[in-house]
């Protein structure tokens, strides 16, 4: 299968270093890839102006349909609200991916909610900036039709075992690069696995 077209979203009030060399490796295995880069969602409300940017930013990034949104941290509850842009911009997708995220939560959870829910003993994430109150008590809706197209998991980080395992309930392929052979979750095996969720089988998609 022809590898496809990858947009990268970074967790909000971070930075797109979060990928780290991720991105040149996906574009070894011959992936055409894309990073939002999403710096203006420093006010509220934070969540639809992180959206706004990242459909701008997919939009400007002109990549070949089908595309595969993949999100690190707290972009996870966000890819809802972003794949109903690409919908409305008729741009086909051709699924989801979610790195050491939380999941989206059906109604309108706020991100201390679903961090309540999902996120135990997870860590901060890189590159992030000032976080204030405000940002954790905003309510994040999820459309009813979500998702949209199949969805994975890819786990590097053992601190979001409890998103992994909630993803595989809902019938998502997960990949888990925190067990096996040593060595294992450096950047080719990040960006092999993560491909690797796109031609996984997968059940159904909703919440559990």
């Amino acid at each position: 299968m022809t590898p496809p077209s990858v947009v990268l979203l970074h967790s909000p009030l971070a930075t797109a270093r979060q990928w780290g060399p991720l991105p040149e490796a996906l574009a070894d295995l011959g992936a055409a890839v894309a990073i939002a880069e999403i710096a203006d969602d420093d006010r509220p409300p934070y969540a639809a102006r992180y959206v706004a940017r990242a459909a701008l930013e997919i939009g400007r990034a002109a990549l070949d349909p089908p595309v595969l949104l993949v999100a690190a941290g707290a972009a996870g509850p966000l890819l809802p609200q972003i794949g109903a842009a690409q919908r409305a911009a008729h741009r086909a997708l051709s699924g989801y991916v979610l790195l050491d995220a939380p999941l989206p939560q059906p109604g309108t959870p706020t991100r201390a909610e679903i961090a309540a829910a999902q996120l135990r003993d997870a860590p901060g994430e890189p590159d992030a900036r000032s976080r204030p109150p405000e940002f954790f008590t905003e309510p994040l809706p999820m459309p009813q039709d979500w998702p949209d197209a199949p969805c994975g998991y890819l786990l590097t980080d053992a601190r979001h075992a409890d998103c992994a395992h909630l993803a595989a309930l809902r019938g998502w392929p997960v990949a888990d690069l925190t067990t096996g052979r040593t060595g294992a979750g450096g950047p080719a095996d990040v960006a092999a696995a993560l491909l690797g969720l796109v031609d996984a089988p997968s059940g159904p998609s909703g919440p559990p």
